[in-house]
């Protein structure tokens, strides 16, 4: 009797049932809504990655969590006039991500003419927050702590480099090794062009004098090697130049940042779990800044230092070149600086 009652209740609620029908369609459209978003966020990720590549050579993103899938529908801010600097922090999974290899400040100027990749020896003694006085490197380290988070790692190199170069940082990334060897076999290797030849210490494999091209195991390599070599991690941050303008070109040929079937492609085989700094502005904001200025080729400078021994300290502040070069990149001149201290320049090819 329970289930005839029960099958009699039903047929006399049916009526006032709703037609399945507009629920079904709203919940469709609910769906497809969040699929787009997932998918722009994926390859608005990927870009950027690509573009961080780009510029430094190295390329798995993780400096921030990435923002509530809701926020993605809000509209693009503004795009940026003025200057901008973009921290970026090369960390070598070989000794456990637990200090900065490489640190580069890529300043984009508000004329948007070209990119400056400048590179900051991560031997500089500095004030580090939570470690006292040491090298730029430890910063990372004492931020990350003994779990290796990657976030508050670079949000403590982020602090120590604004206060160092007294410029506002608007984005960064942490990027890392095994990441860049994906990429460049994913481009078909990346043309790099060496002053003079280098013999890694790693694995004895011995990189020519002059242009070559380098597959993803072979560019890891090079960008992990600085013994041997003359003045050994400035050139080492030398040769990440080298490379992230070879990397550049290679994305510029291919049409990677305007095709987005390749960079989904890219996407797998790099990986999905990029996330991306971008601070104040929105992703689509930075890459239509980037897209204007990746045609020239970028200029590859360091931040002067000269060797000096102070207790551990190996490098410090070059009196003579170091104050002029700030001023400059202060007030958005490293145009005017570069073309009066050619000597200071990285050559590319």
């Amino acid at each position: 009797m329970i289930e005839d009652d029960l099958r009699a209740a039903f047929a006399r609620h049916e009526t006032l049932a709703p037609p399945t029908g507009p629920l079904r369609a709203a919940i469709d459209r609910v769906a497809n809504r969040r699929r787009r978003r997932r998918l722009r966020l994926r390859l608005g990720g990927t870009a950027l990655a690509l573009v961080a590549a780009a510029l430094v050579g190295f390329t798995a993103l993780a400096p921030r969590p990435p923002a509530p899938s809701g926020q993605l529908a809000a509209p693009a801010s503004p795009v940026p006039t003025g200057a901008l600097n973009v921290l970026l922090l090369g960390v070598d999974a070989a000794d456990g991500g637990r200090r900065a290899d490489s640190v580069v400040l890529v300043h984009v100027p508000a004329d948007r003419s070209r990119l400056y990749l400048v590179s900051i020896s991560r031997d500089l003694p500095v004030p580090v927050p939570g470690g006292g006085r040491d090298k730029l490197n430890a910063s990372f380290a004492a931020g990350a702590g003994k779990t290796v988070d990657l976030a508050a790692g670079y949000r403590n190199t982020r602090q120590v480099v604004a206060q160092l170069v007294g410029v506002p940082i608007d984005a960064g990334a942490v990027l890392t090794y095994p990441a860049t060897r994906e990429l460049t076999d994913a481009v078909g290797g990346v043309p790099v062009c060496l002053p003079a030849a280098v013999r890694s210490v790693h694995t004895g494999r011995r990189f020519p004098a002059g242009c070559q091209q380098l597959g993803g195991a072979a560019a890891v390599d090079l960008l992990r090697q600085r013994y041997g070599l003359r003045n050994g991690g400035l050139d080492r941050d030398r040769n990440a130049g080298r490379y992230a303008a070879g990397l550049l070109r290679r994305i510029q040929e291919q049409g990677v940042l305007t095709d987005p079937a390749r960079l989904n492609r890219l996407m797998v085989q790099v990986g999905p779990d990029l996330v991306t700094d971008t601070g104040d502005t929105s992703l689509l904001a930075l890459l239509s800044v980037v897209g204007k200025v990746t045609g020239a080729e970028p200029v590859a400078v360091s931040l002067p230092v000269r060797f000096e021994e102070q207790g551990s300290y190996q490098v410090g502040m070059n009196p003579a070149l170091a104050p002029g070069f700030l001023a400059a990149l202060r007030e958005d001149r490293l145009a005017e600086w570069t073309a009066a201290h050619p000597d200071q320049v990285t050559s590319l090819r």
